[in-house]
């Protein structure tokens, strides 16, 4: 069973940077699609991105699209999500998932592994 592990959230003010990152625990991302979800205390764990296996495809929510990036490097097994002009709202844990598919989807329904969540805080 893949364990996916988050790495890299924090606190930054509106407007900067933050890079979050996401390896297996045990196991491989090979052949799997990897997510980014986001969920805020008493609300829905929301879409943030996908990424398919090899790379080659990538999808987004309207709310980070031109602001976040998700790429991997399968070779360091690696899943990161580039999250620039932070604002606010951004604020969440974010959480890493891994499908059994090599597209995945948008739904929580859609990953099977999931990690334990990192938090970022964008203060205004």
């Amino acid at each position: 069973q893949v364990q996916p592990v988050e790495s890299g959230g924090g606190l930054v003010q509106a407007g900067g940077s933050l890079r979050l990152s996401c390896a297996p625990s045990g196991g491989t991302f090979s052949n799997r699609a990897l997510g980014w979800f986001r969920q805020s205390p008493g609300k829905e764990r929301d879409f943030v991105a996908r990424i398919s296996w090899n790379g080659g495809s990538t999808f987004y929510a309207d709310s980070v699209k031109g602001r976040f990036t998700v790429s991997r490097d399968n070779a360091k097994n690696t899943v990161y999500l580039q999250m620039n002009s932070l604002k606010p709202e951004d604020t969440a844990v974010y959480f890493c998932a891994a499908a059994r598919t090599l597209y995945g989807g948008t739904r929580p329904v859609d990953f099977d592994s999931w990690g334990q969540g990192t938090q970022v805080t964008v203060s205004s």
